[in-house]
């Protein structure tokens, strides 16, 4: 692993449960992607970009490691405060 990268990853929580992950491919081609909680139906949707556009989002921009799952766990989340002190991602 590189000296930017993190063994940890950002898990899409909403309503103490991980968000479920959809892909969708329309007919011509384009992908998106949507976070859909299966507890209140809050959804955030994605759009597919090309890495080689990222640098008109300013410098401060990051590219996140997420993970998208369609069937997630169904069980409750622990609290982002009760997370170890260990954790250095941020």
């Amino acid at each position: 692993m590189g000296a930017t990268q993190s063994p940890n990853l950002w898990v899409p929580v909403c309503c103490e449960r991980v968000m479920r992950y959809n892909m969708f491919v329309q007919q011509n081609g384009t992908a998106y992607g949507a976070l859909v909680c299966s507890v209140c139906n809050k959804n955030v949707t994605f759009e597919m970009e090309q890495q080689a556009e990222l640098s008109k989002y300013g410098e401060g921009a990051r590219v996140l490691n997420m993970l998208g799952s369609p069937k997630p766990p169904n069980l409750k989340r622990r609290k982002a405060g009760d997370a170890g002190q260990d954790d250095n991602t941020l």
